[in-house]
């Protein structure tokens, strides 16, 4: 009997071992988000065309995710161009479904993340040309230019639809707003400094 049960477990530890260990291959070779969408749906055009970087953050990000290349769909990939202005910057922002690979093509990039609490450790290095840099998934991260003349990067993304959430619209730009007295307590500021704050976005 006990070896009749050892059997039985060895082969579910078998079996349970294959299942985690699997990984399903797709079902087809893609699925475009949007079949009825006229033109190429894997071609897209103009990542080669500067972004304008003519605003308060000096900063424009050209998006190649699913929502301008359907052939995207089910892929688990997405790019981004990002161009920043001299000190232009990428605020504090997430992407709640994908880890970022970023690599500097010109100029020269502050870069960081933040880990998860209780550390709150920050993570930051000084990139240049031809450097990369990852953020993990979902963790709080910010680029800026710290050179002299305009500075490129390209950020590859781990889903075709990576989402993204800057901190600071998120948490002063919310509609309906966060309730100021829960802000105020949040920052352990005066209720002043948040409506001014909630006022800029």
């Amino acid at each position: 009997m006990a070896c009749h049960n050892i059997m039985i477990l060895s082969l579910l530890a078998v079996t349970f071992t294959l299942v985690i260990a699997f990984e399903p291959s797709p079902l087809q070779d893609f699925c475009v988000a949007d079949p009825t969408s006229s033109g190429q749906p894997f071609l897209f055009s103009g990542l080669h065309v500067p972004g304008n970087t003519s605003n308060p953050l000096g900063s424009r990000v050209t998006p190649v995710t699913v929502g301008q290349l359907p052939g995207l769909n089910t892929l688990g990939i997405s790019l981004a161009r990002i161009d920043y202005a001299p000190w232009g910057v990428i605020p504090p922002h997430t992407h709640p479904r994908a880890t970022e690979i970023l690599t500097v093509q010109q100029g020269k990039l502050f870069v960081g993340f933040v880990t998860s609490n209780p550390d709150n450790r920050l993570i930051s290095k000084v990139l240049g040309s031809g450097d990369v840099f990852v953020f993990p998934v979902g963790l709080p991260h910010f680029q800026q230019n710290i050179g002299t003349g305009n500075a490129v990067s390209l950020s590859t993304l781990s889903s075709q639809n990576p989402g993204v959430i800057t901190i600071a619209n998120a948490v002063f730009g919310s509609t309906p707003p966060i309730a100021d007295d829960v802000l105020a307590k949040a920052f352990q500021v005066d209720k002043s400094v948040i409506t001014r704050l909630q006022a800029q976005f």
